[in-house]
């Protein structure tokens, strides 16, 4: 009983230690740890322990924040803490707005060699900017003076590698139509692999750059006709959020569209946005 007890509290993190790891995550990624998150920490962090064969939540704190940790570890430590929840067409309504009535209206108001900007700001593992290519590349069959470019960023190494491998097990995919699966999706010559990887067509026509919203600049184009920016601010303190929508909205064009989460609000903050439809904003002088 006392062995168990003993490996009960080396897999938990002490007060102090969750208070090293919550803080340094806030200052370097605006994300807020309140202490019922300490549980979910410890779970997450699990899997490093095992991997690395260390005994302890606190010796494993203490590497982390050692030379060799802070150089090798970090990364990883990081990406096991990150929130990193997304689907396709998640949250469908601004997909459904962005094919009926922002593309009909760019391609009627701009030169036939304009381009069609979109950024997907924290895109995960690859499910929003793919979600993107489907509806701008249909949109572009129908319409084949349409350019069109996407952006996609996150500060997860992980998750930036997995995006640009564009590789989904069936069950992410099964509630996609399935005129997209066949345009858009290959299935693995192994037939015993339950996966299937986006077109190469459509993987090329997706930039991925890591970004960190905490950065004093983001180092992107200034020329985006849509942001997506969803599900990311409910992490972040009121004071961080209008930090990172200011800087979201040097990047946008004038009149052009910042998308939020549902749960997501810009209101009783002085910024150029108006609202237009729920959790869709346009840029205003």
């Amino acid at each position: 009983m006392k062995k168990e007890s003993n490996t009960y509290q080396k897999n938990k993190l002490s007060t102090l230690d969750f208070k090293r790891l919550s803080e340094f995550i806030t200052q370097n990624y605006g994300i807020k740890l309140p202490a019922h998150k300490k549980v979910l920490l410890e779970s997450r962090l699990q899997r490093r322990l095992n991997k690395l064969e260390i005994d302890s939540m606190k010796e494993y704190v203490n590497h982390v924040f050692s030379n060799e940790g802070l150089q090798n570890e970090l990364a990883h430590m990081t990406d096991r803490i990150l929130t990193n929840k997304t689907d396709f067409f998640r949250e469908n309504a601004h997909f459904e707005f962005l094919k009926n009535n922002i593309l009909p209206n760019f391609k009627k108001n701009n030169s036939h060699n304009s381009t069609f900007n979109i950024w997907s700001a924290g895109c995960s593992s690859g499910e929003e900017p793919y979600t993107m290519s489907f509806v701008l590349n249909n949109f572009a069959i129908h319409n084949q003076d349409f350019n069109y470019e996407i952006f996609a960023t996150d500060v997860s190494n992980e998750m930036l590698n997995k995006s640009k491998l564009g590789i989904f097990h069936q069950k992410r995919i099964i509630n996609i139509e399935t005129s997209l699966m066949k345009r858009y999706f290959l299935k693995s010559k192994d037939k015993t692999k339950n996966y299937l990887r986006i077109v190469p067509e459509l993987r090329s026509k997706i930039k991925f750059e890591k970004l960190n919203f905490m950065d004093s600049q983001y180092e992107v184009p200034d020329n985006f006709d849509i942001i997506f920016c969803k599900n990311v601010l409910i992490y972040f303190s009121r004071e961080t959020q209008l930090k990172v929508i200011k800087k979201l909205a040097t990047k946008l064009k004038h009149n052009a569209y910042l998308f939020v989460g549902l749960s997501e609000s810009l209101s009783n903050y002085n910024l150029p946005f108006k609202l237009i439809r729920p959790s869709v904003y346009q840029k205003i002088s």
